[in-house]
């Protein structure tokens, strides 16, 4: 027997189901504030089924955790439904209007022929965008602080390298580090010590500096080496 294939409005209408008054006590409790947690572990289990799929080739679990992350979507939007602020159909529109107007190279007449181009060009169309309206937060403070400290420290180093000052260069960075290095090798460890806490913060931030440059995702990058450690003990 063949087995039914759901559609993409199948699925909204079981999720509203589930919410609904005759549906299941659990997804019936859930707000934003208690999802919050599964949208970020549903997105760092996206990240591990993408690690398997490069190193197996097997796609299925990427599959269904993109589905995870799907339902994650789903509930917030049939959340903001119920509270008169907006729908799944207008998050559909919306995403999709923003990408047709940040690429105006594909759906306009603007050339970007390198993906140089296209990063400058989608940073002035979000410049542009954001003019005129009453901005509650800074540019700095619009980084969200959930986001994991390694990353947050790219962005904001890119930001006020952006609107700020100029940050150093890689040969700065790196000459940073060596600097830092030599004060830790003077340093007496300890359960803690609070001047070499500074020194790691320090070379943290190089670290980030150089990643910021060179376009790496240092999150990724120590994942991965961690993942490395772990296999050559198992």
């Amino acid at each position: 027997m063949e087995q039914k294939r759901y559609t993409y409005e199948d699925f909204i209408g079981i999720i509203k189901t589930l919410r609904g008054e005759n549906g299941c006590p659990w997804d019936r409790e859930q707000t934003h504030m208690s999802l919050r947690p599964c949208m970020a572990e549903e997105a760092a289990e996206v990240a591990a089924a993408i690690r398997i799929y490069d190193s197996t080739g097997s796609s299925e679990n990427l599959r269904e955790e993109l589905g995870d992350v799907l339902l994650q979507v789903v509930m917030h939007s049939c959340i903001a439904e119920e509270e008169g602020l907006f729908t799944m159909e207008d998050v559909v529109s919306e995403v999709a209007e923003k990408m047709v107007r940040r690429h105006p190279h594909v759906f306009g007449d603007v050339l970007a022929k390198t993906s140089g181009q296209v990063l400058q060009n989608w940073e002035e169309i979000k410049r542009r965008e954001k003019e005129g309206k009453t901005q509650i937060q800074t540019p700095l403070r619009e980084i969200p602080p959930e986001l994991p400290a390694l990353a947050r420290a790219v962005k904001v180093l890119k930001k006020t390298n952006q609107l700020y000052e100029p940050q150093k260069d890689f040969k700065a960075s790196v000459g940073k580090i060596r600097e830092i290095a030599e004060k830790m090798e003077q340093a007496n460890p300890a359960d803690y010590d609070e001047n070499l806490s500074g020194l790691v913060g320090d070379m943290l931030l190089e670290i980030s500096n150089i990643s910021r440059i060179c376009k790496l995702s240092q999150e990724q990058i120590l994942t991965d080496r961690i993942e490395e450690i772990i296999e050559k003990y198992e």
